[in-house]
């Protein structure tokens, strides 16, 4: 998401509980809506299946009407960095990659994830690795998270594992702290350096969501103000997690349970 700062609020565990709910049913969004991420499948019908799952699930699609925007999931396909707009002109088709973001909200309180898919079989080895990158930057980026740490630990580890991909690391967008609100403090960069930054502490509640591009990492807007693409047109792919550090020190995935590649 945009880098526009939001005050930071602190979870109590009650919260965290919350925000963990609702994390577990966007998870489980995901892996249902896994099952058909397949070629000739139109993002809209994607779309559809998890509008539908969770509403049936008593939540609420966070993205749905969001600042305007007009479906419930974002679909952002190949060159697309994020916040893809499902429609039923573009079917999937074998050898695309796929991320699928979804926010939930689940008694007032948001739980986000997403994860990039390999569509078919005939994916090029160069897809296949910045996926993998993708979610291995992820990792490395929560393997970063401790109370006293800083938010520039995270970014930094994250550049690191991209940069021996020979991959780059999109800037214009980042994590976000999490919880009644879609968007709060602290952002996230998925870049920065060791010991800079906000300091984390114990209650904080962040999205780590690093977005990977195979070229530049500079991206653009296009005409419908929402989809942001690579501004050479190659490959970006993207995980996310929500991450809770407890009151007790402990480091939290409160959006475990999506798939790996």
């Amino acid at each position: 998401m945009s880098k526009r700062q939001q005050p930071i609020c602190l979870k109590s565990d009650s919260e965290i509980a919350a925000i963990r709910t609702s994390g577990r049913l966007a998870a489980a969004t995901l892996r249902k809506v896994a099952e058909h991420v397949q070629v000739g499948v139109s993002t809209l019908t994607l779309n559809n299946i998890c509008h539908q799952f969770i509403i049936d699930h008593g939540a609420i699609p966070a993205p749905l009407n969001y600042r305007g925007f007009p479906k419930s999931i974002c679909t952002s396909v190949n060159d697309v960095i994020c916040h893809g707009i499902p429609n039923a002109e573009q079917k999937l088709q074998t050898g695309d990659i796929i991320n699928i973001d979804v926010t939930t909200i689940v008694n007032g309180y948001h739980g986000d994830c997403s994860q990039t898919f390999i569509v078919g079989s005939s994916a090029t080895s160069e897809a296949r690795r910045v996926v993998q990158c993708a979610y291995d930057c992820l990792y490395r980026g929560i393997g970063a998270v401790c109370a006293g740490g800083h938010v520039g630990d995270i970014g930094a580890a994250i550049v690191d594992c991209a940069d021996g991909y020979g991959f780059s690391v999109v800037r214009e967008f980042v994590g976000h702290g999490i919880g009644r609100d879609f968007h709060e403090g602290p952002q996230i960069p998925h870049f920065g350096k060791i010991g800079k930054g906000v300091e984390l502490q114990k209650g904080m509640v962040f999205t780590i969501e690093p977005m990977i591009n195979v070229g530049t990492w500079q991206s653009k807007i296009l005409e419908d103000k929402w989809t942001a693409v690579t501004r050479d047109g190659n490959l970006s792919a993207q995980f996310e997690h929500t991450i809770a550090i407890a009151n007790d020190g402990r480091v939290e995935i409160l959006t475990e349970g999506t798939n790996a590649q």
